[in-house]
């Protein structure tokens, strides 16, 4: 039986499994199995094709499986935008020379607006779109991932749903989308709530820090950086991946005594935790090895034997959370840290590799829904605490997160700002949306091995000033200087008139707006070229235009329009707008 021809938003849309039913319910395509077959699912399982006519220099984004990916440029040369797309050498989540995969929704820049194909769930199946050309004619096609499964150990035979959206603006289009993935994924409570605000240890002393490090940090925020309500304990303070609940000897007094310390100055305090790997020379390691994702063959799965091995004490070793007694472990450590400890935030890192495909105790599980049930277990735990996820599989966390990194790492440098930059605004409309966007920690300070030149810091500034979303400081706080002290309550003015990310009428991520309050405008403007940039500001009527930074009025008498010329290289500028 042929499945009927649907239309998405006037898009053509093709169903191309016999094996499948479809329906289109609330401009969504869902799709069930119904095949009598036992054959494995693979993980370029073709389920719908959208003829399109496409410009061939449309601009494109397209989301990747982990935090680290996303793909832009053109439709005739994508470009990778960060360091590890998922299918480097690295990550191989999907082979170098195959065609590049778009996970989660492809976004289309036209000359007529913006058309937007795009997964609105991830319940067990990565959903990902390619772009392929045949005589002369483009078709964007959808694949399912289904990781090899054989549909009768499947503990349904729900697949995930998809939609296409075509709209005049970026803003309206991403509005729409929003919309029908909160549909399939309810948002938590915390997506709502004020964007924490605060301290985060990393960035500071990386997995050097000690108990004396937080000390010296927690008096300046009792004194001079008061306004920095939250404390976040980042990695180093455990004796190993994996035994979350014993301290390191460099915190001879105990976690729980450190963050009781913190709040006793007023601030909350918040925790780093990789939930999902051990490294061998833990004790969960060593007393439960049953407790682990295994290759076909029955032996121990290493994170480096099929991906990224991940960036300290490796090897990495993976949870199996379909097991029940690994998912009580999980609640029984996060409630104990929420419960004894006064946890109020939980930073949850390396969440990608819970995800990871191999073999399970529950047979026909998937990567994602065994990841799923993980942060569950951790979500039972935690009761009214937020989460926060960290190199997360982006959509199979969709529900399961107050915030979400979207970025890479911070480093003090020119090169890692401009990342940071490309991939906070290319994520940033989902902020408040599906979750609070995580833009990284803000650093404003040089250590002695890492370090920017002023103009540079001045961009990272804006950037998080557009992004809105977390704000925490990564750096050591006693060593602030005059230009980072300035930087912060300029910052933490803007958090208090609004919550809410700029946006961006182009994928060109160039210039973007927000309102502040009834009386003013914030405008964003980027250069990320080798050549000076000239852009012109305007407004709804004669106005008054200032530098955001230093209040300096930059004309002479009210005027609608201001010319501005931004330098060569990474450069930009804030301007406030009276309206």
């Amino acid at each position: 039986m042929m499945n009927p021809l649907f239309f998405l938003c006037g898009q053509e849309t093709i169903p191309v499994q016999t094996d499948l039913v479809y329906e289109l319910q609330d401009d969504q395509v869902t799709m069930c199995f119904a095949g009598i077959h036992n054959l494995p699912i693979n993980d370029h399982y073709l389920v719908l094709q959208f003829p399109t006519q496409l410009e061939h220099n449309a601009k494109i984004l397209g989301d990747g499986f982990q935090m680290l990916s996303q793909t832009g440029g053109q439709v005739s040369s994508p470009q990778d935008i960060g360091r590890c797309p998922d299918n480097n050498a690295s990550y191989r989540l999907y082979s170098e020379k195959a065609k590049k995969r778009f996970y989660n929704y492809l976004v289309i820049e036209q000359s007529d607006g913006f058309t937007l194909f795009g997964f609105t769930s991830c319940y067990r199946f990565a959903g990902y779109f390619e772009i392929h050309q045949h005589q002369g004619e483009m078709n964007v096609m959808a694949f399912l991932d289904g990781e090899h499964t054989h549909p009768q150990d499947w503990a349904s035979n729900e697949m995930e749903a998809v939609t296409v959206i075509q709209a005049d603006s970026l803003d309206e289009m991403y509005e729409l989308y929003a919309a029908k993935v909160q549909q399939q994924h309810p948002i938590r409570a915390g997506v709502k709530q004020n964007a924490p605000v605060g301290w985060c240890s990393w960035y500071a002393y990386y997995a050097d820090v000690t108990e004396q490090n937080v000390l010296d940090n927690l008096e300046v925020m009792s004194d001079e950086q008061a306004e920095l309500e939250w404390v976040l304990l980042d990695d180093g303070y455990q004796a190993f991946m994996g035994d979350w609940l014993t301290p390191s000897n460099k915190f001879p007094n105990g976690i729980e005594s450190l963050l009781a310390a913190i709040k006793s100055k007023g601030k909350k305090p918040a925790i780093w935790i990789a939930p999902f790997i051990a490294q061998p020379e833990s004790e969960i390691f060593k007393n439960h090895p049953d407790w682990f994702v295994r290759h076909e063959n029955g032996e121990l799965l290493k994170a480096e034997d099929i991906t990224y091995g991940g960036w300290r004490c490796t090897p990495w070793y993976i949870l199996d959370t379909s097991k029940q007694a690994v998912q009580i472990h999980l609640t029984e450590v996060i409630r104990t840290m929420r419960e004894e400890w006064g946890v109020e935030l939980f930073k949850l890192d390396a969440n990608y590799w819970g995800s990871l495909k191999g073999a399970r105790v529950q047979s026909g599980i998937t990567g994602i829904e065994a990841y799923r049930l993980g942060m569950q277990a951790i979500i039972n735990g935690a009761g009214e605490a937020l989460i926060l996820g960290c190199n997360a599989p982006m959509w199979p966390s969709l529900g399961l997160v107050d915030a979400m990194r979207v970025s890479d790492d911070v480093e003090r440098k020119a090169e890692r700002f401009e990342q940071i930059a490309k991939e906070t605004f290319y994520r940033s409309w989902q902020h408040r949306k599906l979750w609070q966007i995580d833009p990284d920690c803000i650093t404003l300070v040089s250590l002695p091995n890492q370090g920017a030149e002023r103009k540079d810091y001045e961009f990272h500034r804006n950037v998080i000033l557009a992004a809105g979303g977390l704000a925490l400081s990564g750096d050591p706080l006693p060593e602030l200087n005059n230009f980072a002290k300035k930087t912060w309550k300029n910052l933490l003015s803007r958090h208090r008139l609004t919550q809410d990310s700029a946006q961006f009428k182009s994928l060109s991520n160039r210039h973007c707006t927000l309102r502040l309050n009834h009386q003013h405008e914030l405008h964003c403007v980027f250069n990320y070229d080798d050549e000076p940039m000239e852009h012109t500001l305007v407004a709804d009527q004669p106005s008054i235009w200032r530098d955001f930074w230093t209040g300096e009025q930059l004309n002479d008498e009210p005027a609608q329009m201001l010319l501005l010329t931004l330098e060569s290289g990474l450069s930009s500028r804030a301007i406030l707008v009276s309206i």
